[in-house]
């Protein structure tokens, strides 16, 4: 999350020059492809493309798929996050930087799919509702102002980094295709933290660290079975 300096779709960038309209007819074809069609990605090489298939348990399958169902749940709400946020800033660089951070989430997004089908199992059937709620978080926080919202991007960067932590405790030590895009994007997010304080993001109030902590923790326990 939170790729400044990454490279990026020309198209999604020069959306930053549109009318509020043209923004919101945007992101809602990127919404769509994003729950239901292939989003475009950087590039970036799949990092369990370097690792060879194991010999994996019944157990160890099950919950490999489910945890990765959660991350690629948690990916989609970080699309729309940024998708919201993208609408509502207010300084174009701000929204530029919105865009270009939805752009690199698509590789996670890609990269948890892919997994998730090669453990026979599927996305999460409430994604679109999980999308919608998340979309309506990030315009809010756009809306409120951008050192809030850039606070929020930092906020819901700690808070991915600890789940994803708790994520590589859980996984066999002999999945290595799982674990090698957990701790890429575990680095990813770490990385974006820091760049959304660095340009500018505020401190959030404790209930609302709390309230976006609770929030997590619905999308987890559902997307787990579902």
């Amino acid at each position: 999350m939170m790729a400044f300096h990454a490279a990026q779709n020309e198209s999604i960038v020069d959306r930053a020059s549109e009318s509020l309209s043209d923004r919101v007819i945007g992101h809602l074809d990127q919404a769509l492809r994003t729950v239901f069609g292939r989003p475009n990605t950087t590039g970036r090489p799949n990092p369990a493309t370097k690792h060879e298939d194991a010999e994996l348990s019944d157990g160890d399958k099950r919950l490999a798929a489910r945890l990765m169902r959660v991350n690629h749940s948690g990916e989609v709400c970080a699309q729309a996050l940024y998708h919201g946020q993208a609408v509502t800033a207010r300084l174009e660089d701000v929204r530029r930087d919105m865009n270009r951070a939805a752009s690199e989430e698509n590789d996670h997004l890609a990269w948890c799919e892919r997994r998730i089908r090669e453990l026979g199992s599927h996305p999460s059937v409430l994604n679109p509702v999980f999308y919608a709620g998340s979309f309506a978080m990030g315009a809010l926080a756009g809306a409120i102002g951008d050192r809030w919202s850039l606070g929020f991007v930092a906020e819901t960067e700690d808070q991915v980094v600890r789940h994803l932590d708790k994520h590589l405790e859980r996984l066999s030590d002999k999945d290595e295709k799982s674990r090698a895009i957990l701790r890429q994007m575990r680095s990813d997010e770490a990385r974006h933290a820091g760049k959304a304080r660095e340009a500018g993001g505020a401190s959030l109030p404790l209930p609302v660290r709390l309230l976006m902590g609770a929030t997590s923790k619905v999308m987890t326990k559902t997307t787990y079975w579902v």
